[in-house]
């Protein structure tokens, strides 16, 4: 919980900074436990934790050589026809369960992908530009501390669709158990977020 509250604390920190370009923004208003609180409503269900422990065991034994392989295939494949990789990933039940979860969200979260205890991608919304995010901070700061670990990248400023922008990355437990099985990405529409907030009130 503790970790939880700290994120949140950094994330108020770090829109306050950048808010001062977007005045229609109030941080009092913005609600960060609600939206994290929603966004565990549906991460916490059987699919996400049962694809994920699946993946695990598909990719238990892979070295880090074959890791980068596989990484390099999935980048190259976002740049040809022929998507294998790709495609195999976008059509898992996990895979569309997120996008289901997307397209409900009516434009509050913009991406979602889930990773195994590897930081392999097992389902996500869209396409990602790679399939290993063991090496980032999204995986880093939350599977590698531990499984109550939550990290909420810098906000940005999407001048194309004139919006806030910001990653919630967290820890992925298997609700049954308890044990630490992978991590997930949430990329949340900020501006959405807060006018619901408004409308709310």
């Amino acid at each position: 919980m503790k970790q939880v509250l700290g994120a949140l604390g950094a994330l108020m920190l770090a829109f306050g900074a950048q808010a001062m370009a977007s005045p229609e923004l109030d941080l009092n208003r913005m609600n960060v436990e609600a939206l994290q609180a929603e966004i565990d409503t549906w991460l916490n269900k059987e699919i996400v934790a049962v694809s994920i422990e699946a993946h695990n065991h598909k990719y238990g034994n892979v070295g880090e050589k074959d890791i980068i392989t596989l990484d390099e295939q999935w980048r190259a494949e976002t740049k040809t026809d022929d998507k294998p990789l790709i495609a195999a990933t976008l059509s898992s039940p996990l895979s569309v369960y997120l996008s289901r979860m997307q397209g409900q969200s009516v434009g509050l979260f913009v991406e979602i992908f889930v990773m195994d205890n590897k930081g392999l991608n097992v389902g996500q919304s869209s396409v990602t530009s790679d399939f290993w995010q063991g090496d980032e901070a999204k995986f880093q700061k939350t599977f590698d501390v531990g499984p109550d670990a939550v990290f909420i990248d810098e906000p940005e400023w999407d001048d194309t669709l004139k919006i806030w922008r910001a990653q919630v990355n967290r820890s992925v437990t298997n609700p049954s158990t308890g044990k630490l099985i992978g991590a997930a990405t949430v990329e949340v529409n900020l501006t959405e977020w807060f006018r619901r907030q408004v409308a709310a009130n």
